[in-house]
């Protein structure tokens, strides 16, 4: 019957779903690479540049293997290898293709960190760098992330003048909204302080009229001496 297929077919799909979401859910969990949220960096000529490079796994990591690649428009190679016996381990270089290349991070105290410093930058290192990350822990998964350096002659420095004239007229709304609110609060005080001051002024006339009127409590109550 076709009813009954249908309601059949239901379960069935909501099973497929969920097996493949437990068997997507530890590919999500595992292994990443980083390389930082820039994903082009600038250097100036003959200086050094730290190109970083960080990773992370849920389930831990044995005998880990990375690697830096460099991939320009007509060259590409690895230029470092090593590997990290595990988290309590610093990793340890292979071999790389360039004594300008060092090994900077750590991977104690959970910085997993296998970035490298370039020294004595020349403008062929343009290019592309790509971090990567193979964790035989988790079925030798393999990662990786890339950031592309530019090596320029100069850095070219950055017009803030449009920020600081924002800036500016920012800080003079902000500092005229002050001081409008301070004025405000100052009049409000004055005119109190004139209001109370013409209430005991009416207050004052108004005991004077009373004794020239002769009402009562008033000098003008008192009798004149009889006569005998």
């Amino acid at each position: 019957m076709p009813g009954a297929r249908d309601r059949g077919a239901a379960p069935a799909t909501w099973l497929g779903t969920g097996l493949l979401g437990l068997f997507l859910l530890p590919m999500s969990l595992s292994l990443e690479v980083s390389v930082g949220k820039a994903t082009t960096i600038y250097a100036v000529n003959g200086t050094e540049i730290l190109l970083p490079c960080t990773f992370s796994s849920c389930f831990g990591f044995q005998d880990l293997y990375f690697w830096w690649s460099y991939n320009s428009s007509d060259t590409f190679r690895i230029i470092i290898d090593g590997t990290v016996k595990n988290e309590k381990s610093d990793p340890k270089v292979k071999s790389k293709d360039d004594d300008r290349i060092t090994l900077e991070g750590s991977t104690k105290e959970k910085m997993n960190n296998i970035s490298i410093l370039l020294r004595n930058l020349e403008f062929s290192d343009t290019g592309k760098y790509t971090c990567h990350v193979r964790n035989p822990k988790e079925k030798n998964i393999h990662h990786q992330a890339t950031i592309t350096l530019q090596v320029v002659d100069k850095l070219e420095e950055v017009d803030n003048t449009v920020t600081l004239i924002i800036l500016s007229v920012v800080g003079g709304v902000i500092g005229l909204l002050i001081c409008i609110l301070l004025l405000k609060k100052f009049i409000a005080f004055v005119i109190k302080k004139t209001q109370e001051k013409k209430k005991e002024c009416l207050m004052s006339s108004s005991g004077n009229d009373n004794t020239e009127n002769g009402l009562p409590g008033s000098k003008a109550e008192e009798k004149a001496p009889t006569k005998v």
